[in-house]
């Protein structure tokens, strides 16, 4: 009797789990014949394996005559196997080299039993069968219908208590398929068939029990079958599964010996081919990846970058250093004129960056050869910290604003030469930099809400960008900018201390949204501007949305090119999101529903040009 009780079994791709079978159990009498139909995908074959002990399930037990198969190991299972089952394949499985006596001698060979022996349970085995004189033949001189029978003579030969077939006459014609099934009723009335088919005619009309298996999960069932478990199941071997080193050797022999002259030639061509392969195909894929990998860390070091305009600086580079190219006759005593700024701005162009994109996302083939292209916004992030009732702006950075220069600057780029914020967008493909940094603490951001804090190669992290953290007290960043704009003496403690990586996880901001920073008056209908106000930027920043540092990266170890500097990272789609909510904004909406009006002033804007440049510059 073969119990199959609450067998699950589950296939891994990655992060995708399949589920093959569902908690199946199914009580099988020692002599019926069972047909398993359903659907493709059904868990049919699945289930035929793990009763067949060529797959293992995941959970649950397989009990025969009351041992359990739970704890097989291998060598168990291959003496279930060859003393249990018997195997009968669509695709036949036979030797085309070897007869058709020796095809189902095949079996009891591994089993050890003496030449003499074999040979007579294999010729009596095919003889029930209906092939006793077509031992001598191949395999390629007989139908497929002769062959499924051979093949169920070799499943038999072992006397087997369990006879197993994966659809047998799917590769065979409507009335040989016939001979094959009459065949497998005769062999059930002594033994368990169990049989997986497509063909619920075949099924109705031969086997004498039907299961019906959907999305791995038992349907229905014909004729179920109930047990009374009395004792608890053992767990033991089924006998011996090997044969003699002389009976393997012969084997392999016989089977060298069967085309001598192409084994021959085939090892030597062979050895000499792949050796020969391996070494070149070692060689150029080396050598390619060493010139791939220069190639992308080089330009990941330095991307290729087009703005909105392009400037050329060797015109500024160059204009105290150009040769007097006037001529003899050309030289007075009069002072001769240099055409700096004319040349400097004429050579100033605007690049149509719209078209530009538009033609490398539907026209070009730049992604077959570039490993990534970026496109960056003028949009910053208004970031701040709480310290109990009082705010910093840290985002853009306003530190050192006295002093003339920080993130409060104009986007050009002799002001981001000069910036001093400590907040970027990562690049929106992660390929760009995920492989190349190791995670110290906590992982990379999974929203718009979370931050990374990347450190230096050697894992440390400028005084600067602790005060930006609130590790250190903003009051002493401060302090010094007072005392060095007013020329004393700054002091500076020389001590640097140390930090775990996890002490930097948990530090939270705040994201306002900097439309917010302007109120409507309707007495004079105009909107003002209430960054001033301490009390109600306090309030705007508390209301703010959260933004989390979850993890610390520092750059690996062989990585030659820092794709991040130093610095606090948030999600490339934060951008997105402070754009999306700056749309929204009413201060937005209406300074678009009316083009011509500032809504700062309430007055037309060709009016008022001066205004207008002190809007653009806030």
């Amino acid at each position: 009797m073969l119990q199959i009780k609450d067998i699950s079994k589950q296939y891994k791709t990655g992060h995708l789990v399949q589920k093959a079978l569902d908690h199946v159990s199914l009580n099988l009498r020692d002599n019926e014949f069972v047909a398993i139909l359903g659907p493709s995908g059904s868990g049919k074959t699945t289930l035929l394996n793990i009763i067949g002990g060529l797959d293992r399930y995941d959970s649950g037990d397989l009990i025969i005559n009351g041992i359990s198969t739970k704890h097989y190991k291998d060598r168990d299972w291959d003496s279930y196997r060859n003393h249990t089952i018997g195997f009968v394949f669509q695709s036949y499985n036979l030797i085309s080299h070897q007869t058709v006596l020796a095809n189902v001698e095949l079996a009891l060979t591994i089993s050890g039993i003496p030449r003499r022996e074999r040979r007579k349970r294999a010729q009596e085995a095919l003889e029930k069968v209906g092939l006793g004189d077509q031992a001598h033949k191949k395999p390629s001189q007989m139908s497929g219908g002769q062959m499924q029978r051979v093949a169920i003579a070799r499943a038999l030969v072992n006397d087997p208590d369990i006879l197993l077939a994966d659809e047998p006459t799917g590769a065979l014609d409507s009335e040989t398929s016939v001979q094959v099934m009459d065949l497998l009723k005769e062999v059930a009335r002594d033994r368990l068939v169990v049989m997986v088919t497509h063909n619920p005619e075949l099924a109705e009309q031969y086997a004498t029990r039907i299961v019906n298996l959907k999305d791995g999960v038992i349907r229905s069932d014909s004729d179920p079958y109930e047990v009374e478990e009395t004792e608890e199941p053992v767990h033991r071997n089924m006998g011996r599964s090997s044969m003699s080193f002389l009976t393997a050797l012969s084997l392999s022999f016989n089977n060298l010996c069967t085309k001598l002259a192409r084994t021959i030639l085939v090892a030597f061509a062979g050895s000499i081919g792949i050796i020969g392969i391996a070494l070149i195909l070692s060689l150029s894929n080396g050598v390619n990846k060493y010139i791939k990998d220069t190639e992308e860390e080089t330009l990941l070091g330095y991307p290729v970058q087009i703005t909105s305009t392009s400037f050329d600086l060797t015109s500024m580079m160059t204009q105290n250093v150009e040769p007097d190219t006037r001529k003899e006759d050309e030289v007075s005593d009069d002072v001769t004129e240099r055409a700096f700024i004319n040349r400097m701005l004429s050579r100033t162009k605007a690049n149509d960056l719209a078209s530009l994109k538009t033609y490398l996302e539907t026209e070009s083939n730049i992604y077959d050869y570039a490993s990534a292209v970026e496109y960056t916004y003028s949009v910053t992030p208004h970031i701040y910290r709480l310290d109990g009732n009082k705010y910093h702006q840290v985002n853009p950075d306003n530190s050192f604003a006295a002093m003339g220069f920080g993130g409060n600057s104009t986007s050009t780029m002799f002001s981001a030469a000069m910036s001093t914020d400590n907040f970027y967008a990562l690049p929106k493909e992660e390929k760009l930099y995920v492989d190349k940094y190791d995670i110290k603490a906590g992982r990379w951001p999974e929203n718009s809400r979370e931050l990374v804090l990347v450190l230096y190669p050697d894992s440390s992290i400028s005084d600067f960008l602790l005060y930006t953290l609130g590790i250190r007290d903003s009051a002493e960043l401060d302090q010094m900018i007072k005392d060095f704009m007013n020329e004393v003496p700054v002091h500076a403690d020389p001590s640097a201390e140390h930090y775990p990586y996890d002490r930097f996880l948990g530090i939270s901001f705040k994201l306002v949204n900097s439309a917010k920073y302007y109120r409507y008056d309707p007495e004079f209908e105009i909107w003002v501007d209430k960054s001033d106000d301490e009390a109600y930027m306090r309030n705007l920043v508390r209301d703010g949305e959260d933004l989390t540092i979850v993890g610390v990266a520092v750059q690996k170890e062989d990585t030659d090119v820092s794709v991040l500097m130093p610095g606090i990272y948030y999600p490339y789609d934060m951008v997105a999101h402070v754009t999306e909510v700056a749309a929204r904004s009413d201060i937005t909406k209406e300074q678009l529903a009316s083009s011509t009006v500032n809504v700062f002033t309430g007055r037309d804007f060709t009016n008022s040009p001066s205004l207008i440049s002190a809007v653009c510059l806030r």
